[in-house]
């Protein structure tokens, strides 16, 4: 049976049972798989049948991940990866060739920023950015040469949203491939491809594992473009290792229920430090005083679990407020189940200027908190003590 409902396809999205009738799909631990003889061995390498050759390739985990991200996306394939910034790499670099040019939100994760500045202009590949407040300025971002349009929505680190129809409208007018990082939103809360997106990313590392355990990254879309990723890894190598692609399988299964408390747990912090004295603003994207609230009412189902503040004081007092925390983690992770601060601009963020930490909405003061899993009044206590 099809369900409808993305909580049963979460959970009933299994490889076929082996001989042993297992309830719970086991580790496939192999690097390699055998052929029943010759013709067999030719067919699979010549592509006439879809079977395991190397895990490098394939396997059956990776397959039954990236078949539950597919279901749960609404997209028609996908590809697997170590990690979610090798997902993001190989996403790019089996589409552009030498001379092509990015459309990109200003507000992206680091490190793509940093693929985008540092390393694909080694290839010729340029990138011009849009403010997540003026995406009416895209189209006269686009070039002849433009052949990409990509963005997060929600942001990391400032959580601001980018409406994704309005996105998806100008890539199909100027034929542009849509890519969208998704991982903030997890499949649950959002599904790009229904408002124009061509290909969604995501970092498993984050809220789809869940507890901070494993490594992973996935690049879910159109099916002719995931071919010619796949072809990339397949030869490049940036492959999820069988043990992680498990981990994440079973984590998609508790998917809904985590990112549900996690959501109902971001809230009430986002409207406890609206109320604080020593925060300037808040941004949470089911608070109705973030800037895009009805944007992420219409596009996601709940906030998310990332709020964003202002600690009064800047870069000092960012600092102060992550020497004071006692029982959330100082960590660069986030979706941990174990709640998370950070200060992007005393850390991630520490070595761009004041004005380009500004041009992504990264202020001195700004804190991050990935909300966890623990009681919510004693997330809100240890948050309340740091800032007194």
């Amino acid at each position: 049976m099809n369900s409808q409902h993305i909580e049963t396809q979460a959970i009933r999205t299994q490889l076929e049972r082996s001989s042993f009738l297992e309830h719970s799909n086991p580790l496939y631990l192999t690097s390699s798989f055998v052929f029943e003889d010759a013709e067999d061995m030719r067919a699979s390498f010549a592509e006439e049948k879809q079977r395991n050759i190397y895990s490098r390739f394939t396997n059956p985990n990776t397959s039954e991940f990236v078949s539950k991200i597919c279901k749960l996306e609404g997209a028609a394939a996908g590809h697997a990866f170590a990690t979610g910034m090798s997902a993001v790499f190989s996403t790019f670099a089996a589409l552009l060739n030498s001379g092509d040019h990015i459309v990109s939100s200003r507000s992206i994760f680091g490190s793509t920023n940093s693929l985008f500045t540092k390393f694909l202009p080694k290839w010729n590949i340029e990138t011009s950015y849009f403010k997540v407040n003026e995406i009416d300025k895209i189209e006269s971002l686009i070039q002849p040469n433009t052949k990409v349009l990509y963005a997060e929505s929600p942001t990391n680190p400032a959580v601001d949203i980018i409406n994704l129809e309005t996105l998806g409208k100008i890539a199909k007018k100027h034929n542009l491939i849509l890519i969208i990082d998704n991982c903030f939103a997890t499949p649950y809360l959002q599904q790009p491809i229904k408002f124009g997106a061509d290909l969604v990313i995501h970092s498993a590392t984050k809220l789809i594992d869940g507890q901070g355990r494993v490594l992973g990254g996935v690049t879910v879309g159109r099916a002719d473009l995931i071919r010619e990723i796949y072809l990339f890894a397949r030869n490049t190598g940036p492959a999820l290792s069988p043990f992680n692609a498990w981990v994440l399988s079973k984590s998609l299964e508790t998917l809904v229920v985590r990112v549900d408390r996690h959501c109902e747990n971001a809230l009430k912090v986002a409207e406890f430090l609206e109320e604080h004295p020593q925060v300037n603003w808040v941004k949470y994207p089911f608070l109705k005083s973030h800037p895009q609230y009805e944007i992420a009412k219409k596009q996601m189902k709940l906030g998310g679990n990332v709020v964003s503040f202002e600690v009064k004081g800047g870069v000092d007092a960012g600092r102060k407020f992550l020497n004071s925390i006692k029982m959330c983690s100082l960590s660069a992770n986030l979706g941990d189940a174990r709640s998370i601060v950070t200060h992007p601009a005393s850390t991630t963020h520490s070595k761009l200027s004041v004005e380009d930490r500004l041009e992504t909405s990264i202020t001195d003061g700004l804190i991050r908190v990935s909300v966890g899993l623990e009681n919510v009044y004693d997330i809100i206590e240890d948050l309340n003590q740091a800032l007194s």
